[in-house]
């Protein structure tokens, strides 16, 4: 049931460019800036807050790409370029600055921690990979499954990393020594999403069952709730920079608009009820001070959402 106080949104913009299924997408409030890649190889720069402008491209790499991360401090963003490794774009010039080989696989997922100056890359083959910051050189290769890790989360302040994959199960480790400390059995499918939110407190993760979970990561990862969210997959959330709401996309082609205190559902968006995108909708991320949301699907296009509160 929709709650009757709900947010506006509206489509402000069409990203346009692409010439295959956009998969990734990378930025954060430092600014209005957001990256894109996908299934052609094409790595682009958007400005969020003027959608009219053209893309910028930065670079064209050989295979598809699942995932970017964006480090503004450096001025980088890290490709995981699959099949190959993790790449490292110097967004000042455009040129590369770093590149490690790894298995050859799909990257699925990266994620950064400024505690520990490590980067930690989700692999299909099941293992996780851990780079060091400073030069991204390989430090570590740990096999946690025997199928493919599909999403990481960081909760810095306990020193945790969440790994979702496609057995159906979420493993909570430890930073620093890689330890299992909990493991998450609830899904009855591929955990393709996961996210902690503002406060640390819960932890967000959904997939291939629709359902949207919440556990308590402040009190041993309890189950706290269960939504029954989209009618298919569900390939990504993302809190908004004020941590009032939280954003869900899927391959049932929408997006849903949740308040991130009572997971009541707020809004959303579809061909139907707001010219959304007319396939699976795979990434989300809000950049910038306003609130402005950006996803990427499956028909080549990026789309721009102005989120007003209500």
């Amino acid at each position: 049931m929709l709650s009757s106080i709900r947010p506006t949104a509206q489509r402000v913009g069409t990203l346009a460019g692409h010439r295959d299924a956009v998969y990734a997408l990378a930025g954060g409030p430092e600014s209005e800036r957001v990256f894109s890649a996908g299934a052609d190889g094409l790595v682009v720069a958007w400005n969020a807050a003027d959608p009219a402008q053209d893309g910028q491209l930065l670079a064209r790499v050989e295979n598809s790409v699942y995932a970017l991360h964006e480090l503004p401090a450096r001025n980088l963003l890290l490709l995981g370029h699959n099949f190959q490794g993790v790449q490292a774009l110097d967004l000042a010039d455009n040129k590369l600055a770093f590149a490690t080989a790894l298995p050859p696989v799909a990257i699925f997922d990266l994620v950064f921690s400024e505690s520990r100056q490590r980067l930690y890359v989700a692999l299909a083959d099941g293992t996780l990979a851990v780079l060091r910051g400073d030069d991204f050189r390989l430090e570590n290769l740990l096999r946690v499954s025997d199928k493919s890790l599909r999403c990481l989360a960081l909760h810095e302040g306990q020193g945790e990393l969440a790994v979702g994959g496609s057995d159906h199960q979420v493993r909570v480790l430890d930073l620093d020594s890689l330890t299992l400390k909990y493991t998450l059995a609830e899904a009855t499918n591929s955990v393709f999403a996961l996210c902690y939110a503002p406060d640390g407190r819960q932890l967000l993760a959904a997939g291939r069952d629709a359902h949207l979970r919440r556990y308590d990561a402040a009190a041993g990862y309890a189950l706290a709730d269960s939504v029954v969210a989209h009618m298919y997959a569900i390939n990504y959330l993302a809190f908004s920079s004020d941590g009032r709401y939280l954003a869900s996309c899927s391959l049932d082609k929408s997006i849903k608009l949740w308040d991130a205190a009572s997971l009541a559902l707020l809004r959303v968006l579809d061909r139907a009820r707001a010219a959304g995108h007319g396939t699976s909708v795979n990434k989300l991320v809000w950049p910038g001070s306003r609130q402005r949301l950006v996803s990427c699907s499956d028909d080549r296009s990026l789309a721009v959402w102005e989120v007003v509160d209500g």
